[in-house]
């Protein structure tokens, strides 16, 4: 097939990096346009790993120079700038995937998390990028909301036991990310001097990806306790779950069962971790029941199935190729 132009406006952060690693391998895509807010500058300058491997230039975002460039954009850009361009976008016929939070949620759940929203008629049009739930949406979507990284955890882990939870009792979520997951720019609270050698929860309980978690389970709010935690990684997620069952099931055999035609969730014997998924578009769960209570961990790279690796999964399915083209499989490890 002929090749498909596609680019990233927000090349400047984590999964803005992470995207272009992808795509300069990807054997359909042509990554033709690399944008962030300033320009003027080249991809290997902004990101020296990529010295001796791409040196395309970065321009400032401008949707005319997209719209002649692309036929499918990604945007790694934070939630309230992320929707100011796939309006325009969408109206020249351009399909999105975006990273945000923009179009994740029904607006009145939006407006309540995040801030006022200025596209609510895309909302009506857009696909969640949640590959294993949605992938025949996902084939003739053109606008694409990509998960969040906490929301991929635990979905994927609670998803097979909702039939067997019991109705209305709590869902309790304990998440670790590293420290990439809070972005490039520099906090008191992401600052060396503060994140080594510690650990600590963060929005405990009224974290803004617990109404995402809600909405995609169809339950209420109320009814998920999220608690996130950050740890001293650079990269890595792990959920901790806990949840009230019936007890008339073996739990792995239907975590198993849910999953046996997925390539990018396995199912371990074993208690999972972070390490044996960094770097890949895998998410490892592993799943143990005492009485009515079923633990389920969940693993993830957050920058990865967490954000640009899911991203191009959907982007490959939207665009009627293989899901698993180009998708990093081998871990970081040791």
């Amino acid at each position: 097939m002929s090749a498909i132009n596609v680019g990233i406006i927000g090349a400047s952060g984590y999964t803005g990096l992470e995207l272009v690693k992808i795509l300069i391998n990807h054997p359909n895509f042509t990554l033709s346009y690399l944008a962030n807010s300033e320009g003027g500058i080249t991809i290997d300058k902004l990101h020296p790993s990529l010295s001796s491997v791409c040196s395309m230039e970065v321009q400032k975002a401008d949707i005319d120079a997209i719209v002649s460039s692309c036929e499918l954009v990604f945007l790694a850009l934070p939630h309230k700038t992320a929707m100011a361009y796939v309006k325009p976008l969408m109206a020249k016929g351009v399909k999105v995937v975006d990273l945000s939070a923009d179009y994740r949620l029904p607006q009145d759940m939006y407006e309540e998390f995040y801030t006022a929203h200025t596209d609510a008629d895309n909302l009506e049009h857009v696909v969640y990028g949640l590959p294993e739930v949605y992938r025949e949406e996902l084939k003739s979507a053109k606008l694409v909301a990509n998960p969040g990284c906490f929301p991929t955890s635990a979905l994927l882990g609670l998803l097979p036991f909702m039939d067997k939870r019991i109705k209305h009792t709590p869902i309790i979520i304990d998440a670790k990310t590293g420290v990439s997951g809070a972005g490039k720019k520099l906090s008191d609270v992401t600052h060396f001097v503060n994140v080594n050698d510690n650990l600590f929860a963060y929005n405990p309980l009224m974290h803004r990806h617990a109404p995402e978690i809600a909405q995609k389970l169809g339950v209420s709010f109320d009814e998920v306790n999220f608690v996130p935690h950050l740890i001293p990684l650079t990269r890595g997620m792990i959920s901790s779950i806990y949840i009230q069952v019936s007890q008339d099931f073996d739990a792995f055999e239907v975590l198993s069962e849910f999953y046996k035609d997925e390539p990018f969730v396995r199912v371990s014997e074993n208690p999972v971790d972070m390490k044996n998924v960094a770097g890949t578009n895998f998410c490892d769960i592993y799943v143990k029941q005492k009485g009515n209570i079923l633990f389920i961990s969940s693993a993830i790279d957050n920058l990865m199935r967490g954000a640009s690796s899911q991203a191009v999964v959907n982007a490959n399915i939207m665009m009627g190729l293989c899901q698993k083209t180009a998708i990093p499989t081998i871990a970081y490890v040791p």
